[in-house]
């Protein structure tokens, strides 16, 4: 499965800098990035993308919580303070030397137009229960899937579908690297399964020529839904193919071409891990009904994906306190025990708990 959301200025890039990079927790006040992803158990963020070569990062490090600040909130250099300092110490005006730290257009100056600035994309990348009851093997097997699907995804945004823009559009160019910060995390915001990935994709590029521009964002939501499949189609094919499984068609939304699930899905157990996604569900429902009545049709893909972003922000629940994995999986393993019997705890025994998209 596959959703998108913008990252801006404000309380919007806040959000992701302290929330999402979180966990979607409430982070102690008081505690660094660092501090607390040890305290609650959690992976930190890493850096993603062929990027990263230009801005000096490597692919794996540690995302530091002012590095997602500076990228993700000011449209600067994740370096940005350090080559500040150093511009400084060799002579160069403090305006001068953050002006060189800016990546592409100033954000300042897009606010002045009347525009509001789009910083990244969040592209969440997730699948459920079959990881989370499974045993050890099953678990490991699924996220390194995982992890290889997002990869390729990636890639394939860098070399097919990612380009520049500038001229007011007028002008575009290939962008075959990107840069962004993975964040993992383990469960929705009910406490249930739900193993996905935060993919921030900063909305700069670097041209042949040195200079950095805004990505082609009409270009790259266009390719939501081609990004969704390839996910599925690569993290459930190297599943099946490691833990012998099979996959098949199942209509979620009637006239909807169907999604691919694995074989031996119990729907009770996948409604059970799935509170978050009734709400949204349900809301998403109603307002469909309100854009029909108001345009006289249906929404095409790309609305029902605005329309699904919309549900999703007017169900989300408040902040938890995160959980680290042994304890979210010894309480997943009880609850579906207590609730559909001992034959559901691990895959094999029973109907067999699947991903789904």
């Amino acid at each position: 499965m596959i959703s998108v959301a913008k990252v801006q200025p404000g309380n919007s890039w806040r959000y992701y800098v302290r929330g999402v990079a979180f966990g979607d927790g409430r982070r102690p006040a008081a505690a660094s990035l660092t501090d607390a992803h040890e305290q609650a158990g959690l992976p930190p963020g890493v850096w993603m993308g062929l990027g990263l070569a230009a801005l000096g990062l490597t692919a794996g490090s540690v995302v530091t919580e002012r590095q997602a600040e500076l990228l993700f909130g000011e449209g600067r250099h994740p370096d940005a303070d350090r080559m500040e300092r150093k511009r400084v110490d060799d002579g160069a005006a403090p305006e001068t030397a953050r002006r060189e730290t800016v990546l592409g257009q100033p954000i300042g100056e897009i606010e002045q137009r009347g525009q509001t600035p789009l910083l990244a994309f969040d592209f969440v990348l997730s699948l459920i229960v079959l990881w989370a009851l499974g045993d050890d093997h099953t678990r490991q097997v699924i996220e390194r899937a995982h992890e290889r699907a997002i990869a390729t995804v990636l890639r394939w945004l860098e070399n097919e579908v990612a380009e520049t823009r500038w001229s007011s559009g007028r002008e575009r160019a290939k962008a075959p690297a990107l840069v962004v910060a993975a964040f993992r995390h383990f469960d929705n915001r009910d406490g249930f399964p739900l193993l996905h990935t935060h993919c921030l994709i900063a909305n700069r590029a670097q041209r042949p020529d040195g200079s950095w521009y805004a990505l082609d964002t009409r270009r790259l939501l266009q390719h939501v839904v081609a990004a969704g499949t390839l996910y599925t189609l690569t993290m459930t094919t190297e599943v099946c193919e490691e833990l012998g499984l099979a996959t098949v068609p199942r209509e979620v939304t009637p006239g909807l071409r169907p999604v691919m699930e694995i074989a031996g899905v119990d729907q009770e157990l996948i409604d059970w891990s799935s509170t978050r996604r009734q709400r949204i569900e349900d809301a998403l429902e109603g307002i469909t009904r309100k854009y029909v009545a108001k345009h006289g049709r249906l929404p095409g893909e790309r609305g029902r994906h605005g329309l699904g972003w919309w549900a999703a922000q007017n169900t989300r629940p408040e902040k938890k306190a995160p959980k680290r994995l042994q304890q979210l999986r010894a309480w997943w393993r009880a609850s579906a025990i207590l609730r559909f019997g001992q034959q559901h705890q691990q895959p094999g025994n029973g109907p067999a708990p699947g991903a789904r998209r």
